[in-house]
């Protein structure tokens, strides 16, 4: 991969740990909205595809690789009162997601920081909202030459969208460009787009599930220098 020039990194599982980042708040959300409903809080992980006992989402789950928008779609039959209209729903989601404290995957300051100076381009590609998505960021903000959520126009992945649309901000050909991220998603997505794809294990998809469809797999991103041959493997 000594040829790659620009990185586009996937946010959640992929620059923060999923399970350490998610897992709590969804199990508040579900106490939340559940009550004392055991029925109703076991129907509402069941939809999300989290564990309750193990405090844990599932690989199946669908809120892992999909959109602000599918997220509130399977909240939605749970929420008082019945028939709140979905952009009403995910509106409130997406605010309470935005204040949720973040686990980086590895120290992220330093390894982008370390890209940067190597002179390699950077973006984040997320089906989470953009305006979501830059308050995550904060400070690293500045380290990002493209940040794309679901809603900013290119559409979601594992549509090529999103990573074609990095390419032609930095002006390369996609096959100058690597997709990193947690999912198969991320991955597609990648691929779409004519591009090597990095799959990582700091979502929740295994080794097993993701290996076929990635040029290669690693534990986080820590590993990328070494890939791309800036530091000795």
């Amino acid at each position: 991969m000594h040829d790659i020039r620009a990185i586009l990194f996937d946010k959640d599982g992929t620059l923060y740990d999923f399970q350490a980042t998610w897992s709590s708040w969804a199990m508040m959300m579900i106490r939340q909205i559940g009550g004392s409903d055991a029925a109703r809080r076991s129907a509402l992980a069941q939809a999300i595809g989290f564990d309750e006992e193990r405090c844990r989402f599932l690989p199946h789950s669908k809120v892992i690789a999909g959109t602000g928008r599918e997220a509130a779609a399977l909240v939605a039959p749970y929420l008082p009162p019945p028939g709140l209209p979905l952009e009403v729903i995910e509106a409130r989601i997406s605010a309470a997601a935005a204040a949720v404290p973040l686990v980086e995957a590895v120290p992220l300051r330093p390894l982008l920081q370390g890209l940067a100076a190597a002179g390699y381009r950077l973006g984040v590609a997320t089906n989470d909202h953009e305006a979501v998505a830059r308050q995550h960021l904060g400070d690293l903000m500045e380290m990002f030459d493209f940040v794309a959520g679901f809603d900013s126009g290119y559409g979601a992945k594992p549509g090529p969208g999103m990573p074609l649309a990095f390419a032609r901000h930095c002006g390369l050909p996609p096959e100058a460009v690597l997709m990193v991220g947690d999912s198969r998603h991320d991955l597609d997505a990648g691929r779409a787009a004519g591009m090597r794809t990095l799959a990582v294990l700091t979502g929740v998809a295994e080794s097993a599930d993701l290996a076929p469809h990635a040029d290669a797999l690693r534990p986080d991103i820590g590993h990328l220098p070494a890939l791309l041959g800036i530091v000795p493997a």
